[in-house]
């Protein structure tokens, strides 16, 4: 485990909500789960910047893949998961078939979007190298990290456009977000059109 692994994973530990879901989720035994996303690099940019842990984060994002596209059986986990929280968390984790994205994703947000073979793959696909970050609490209670880009960007808080894809048509919405919240982000602006 690298440094920043470790300074991710005692950053993750030390949040009890994220704890909570990592816990009750792994209960659940889904296939090839992460929580990645808002709830994972917003906590590294809470600890960054002395805010508290918590602030910013608007839900946990659940992704696993089942090769059953169905939206019944999509549907089933959702209402799964839902039962295993109590109120505030029961309404705060989202949850994703990652194998059922490519079905949806270009109608919602007007990009084409090849199938993924896994959840991990699904990192590879966001808009910034940042929110590239998921993590799982694993049978033996270590946490593994899966990050394509690394932790650097994370760490620095530092935005720039996922260098895999082109800019994402919701680039300027998700810097602005992120920028109202931590205003000690670096952008880096994409060189063509966002």
């Amino acid at each position: 485990m690298t440094t920043l692994e470790t300074r991710l994973v005692d950053i993750i530990r030390a949040d009890p909500a994220l704890m909570q879901v990592l816990t009750t989720v792994r209960g659940l035994d889904l296939p090839d789960w992460r929580i990645f996303s808002g709830a994972v690099y917003q906590g590294v940019w809470n600890a960054q910047t002395g805010r508290p842990v918590g602030y910013g984060i608007k839900d946990y994002d659940l992704g696993y893949f089942d090769a059953d596209t169905g939206w019944d059986a999509e549907d089933g986990v959702i209402k799964r998961v839902a039962a295993a929280f109590a109120p505030p968390l029961r309404d705060l984790v989202e949850v994703r078939n990652q194998a059922r994205v490519h079905l949806w994703f270009e109608k919602r947000f007007g990009e084409a979007y090849e199938p993924l073979p896994d959840t991990d793959t699904a990192l590879s696909r966001f808009v910034a190298p940042a929110f590239a970050v998921g993590v799982r609490l694993e049978a033996d209670d270590t946490i593994s990290v899966a990050a394509p880009f690394g932790l650097e960007d994370v760490f620095s808080m530092t935005l720039r456009p996922n260098p895999l894809r082109g800019v994402a048509k919701g680039w300027a919405r998700a810097v602005a977000s992120a920028w109202g919240r931590w205003p000690e982000l670096t952008v880096i602006e994409p060189q063509g059109p966002a």
